[in-house]
């Protein structure tokens, strides 16, 4: 019998259990075709910038496109934003849908998208070799990498080329990059190294993704290229750029981390000590994690522990004073969501807010308005993708495992609690990260596991020590 059925209906059952938002109503569906058919607003056109996109494979939804260039004494950094709000009425039906979605949710058999697809994956779209309306910033760094100056504006533009991270990569490693290629890994690094500096970090785990098999799925580790590292530093940049453009203007909403209390920072730095992961006095989580490789049993189980540190992340709007708690403690700055406008709702905001802003105008009323809610809608939609993500990977963990209760596997101790018998184990083949029952397991070592349940309608995989 073919995997593809069983997995579907699971799927489906994922979304009826989570209520994810299903078509779009007609009404919006119409105010999208008339979006996307009306003609490009007049802007200033620099469609003669030589943009490109950074996706992942087969990517229709682009929000993105960037150029560096090289100066004298540094760099200028163009980064070109989808304009959503160029195509979405205040108040009309595709505001309103996007506020019940609140974000695009990836499924292994589908997305829901926070737009119709004319306008996210179409009118809307950086797609190569079109003229669309774009944010346009332009952010100036020094020779370190320093932000010396940042502006953005409305404006044409027109993507050249759409890659992926695995070309971009492989022109990089051959030598074969030029142009803005050649200065990403350049920028990308200093800023990686600014991100080291202020305490800032990105830690280097592995992901579990689920991804096409034959008929069906399977779930495989993926570390992030470098490529993806560089380009996100892009996006941290001037997601840092507008924090402080809404810092000075005294209204915008941020994303927040606050930092980890005490106790928790004390309880890893002792798991630190007890895997053998150097420590040293001063130095921040960052720097620790910079050097580690994940594929190393005791390295993974440190990395697994550390995320604790960063957990609690929120939007925090504000008209009026700024937040006192205004820093996202991963990035170790004050930071905002500004460059996913398709898929996050909460950029097409915080966009328009910059616009006034560096426009020296007042912000629009329906944005101001909808400041004071957006934290909540986020909140839910982002607890909605999830526990949209962590069913899907039971579901295919359970799928193919459901064959093989009662065999042994080789594992990783990754995660226990103090106080609680068992923990989370790891096995690479298949990709697994499941609850583990027994008695004193060793956190960061490897053990062998007994799979006892790979169960498809609860999505429970569960092992003991063998």
């Amino acid at each position: 019998m073919s995997d593809a059925p069983r997995l579907a209906e699971g799927f489906e059952r994922i979304r009826d259990e989570l209520r994810l938002p299903e078509a779009f109503p007609q009404t919006t569906l119409e105010e999208a075709d008339r979006a996307a058919a009306s003609p490009s607003p007049s802007l200033p056109d620099r469609t003669d910038l030589p943009l490109l996109t950074v996706d992942p494979p087969g990517s229709m939804d682009l929000d993105q496109a960037l150029c560096i260039e090289e100066r004298p004494r540094g760099f200028r950094v163009w980064y070109a934003i989808a304009d959503v709000a160029s195509f979405v009425q205040p108040g009309g039906a595709i505001d309103g849908e996007a506020r019940r979605r609140g974000e695009t949710l990836y499924l292994p058999d589908g997305r829901v998208p926070l737009h119709p697809p004319v306008l996210s994956e179409g009118a809307a779209s950086l797609l190569p070799g079109v003229v669309r309306p774009a944010a346009l910033w332009c952010v100036d760094l020094d020779s370190d990498g320093v932000t010396i100056g940042a502006d953005v504006s409305r404006a044409l533009v027109r993507s050249r080329e759409r890659l992926d991270y695995d070309y971009v990569q492989a022109a990089v490693d051959t030598g074969t990059a030029d142009g803005t290629l050649r200065l990403l890994p350049v920028v990308g690094g200093l800023r990686l190294a600014l991100e080291r500096e202020r305490g800032g970090v990105s830690l280097p785990t592995p992901e579990q993704e689920v991804v096409a098999h034959g008929d069906g799925y399977r779930v495989e580790f993926r570390t992030p290229l470098p490529a993806e590292t560089w380009n996100a530093q892009i996006s941290l940049m001037t997601g840092m750029a507008a924090a402080a453009m809404m810092l000075d203007a005294e209204m915008g909403v941020l994303r927040t981390l606050p930092p980890a209390p005490p106790e928790t920072l004390a309880r890893v730095r002792r798991i630190a000590s007890a895997l053998g992961v150097d420590w040293p006095d001063g130095a921040g989580l960052g720097e620790v994690v910079a050097s580690l490789d994940p594929k190393t049993p005791a390295n993974a189980a440190f990395l697994k522990e550390a995320t604790v540190l960063l957990r609690g992340a929120g939007y925090t709007a504000f008209n009026g004073e700024p937040p006192k708690n205004a820093v996202h403690a991963a990035v170790a700055a004050p930071y905002a969501h500004v460059t996913a406008p398709l898929r996050r709702l909460v950029d097409r905001y915080g966009t328009e807010v910059c616009l006034a802003v560096a426009a020296g105008v007042p912000v629009p009323e329906p944005v101001q308005e909808a400041l004071e809610s957006l934290p909540a809608l986020m909140t839910g939609s982002g607890r909605r993708a999830s526990a949209a993500e962590r069913a899907c990977l039971d579901l295919v963990e359970a799928f193919v495992l459901r064959d093989r209760v009662g065999q042994a596997f080789d594992a990783v101790v990754v995660d226990v609690e103090e106080g609680r018998p068992g923990g989370i184990v790891q096995i690479t083949e298949p990709a697994v990260v499941a609850r583990c029952d027994g008695e004193g397991l060793p956190l960061g070592e490897k053990v062998q596991v007994r799979l006892t349940r790979a169960d498809l309608i609860t999505r429970e995989v569960r092992f003991s020590l063998a």
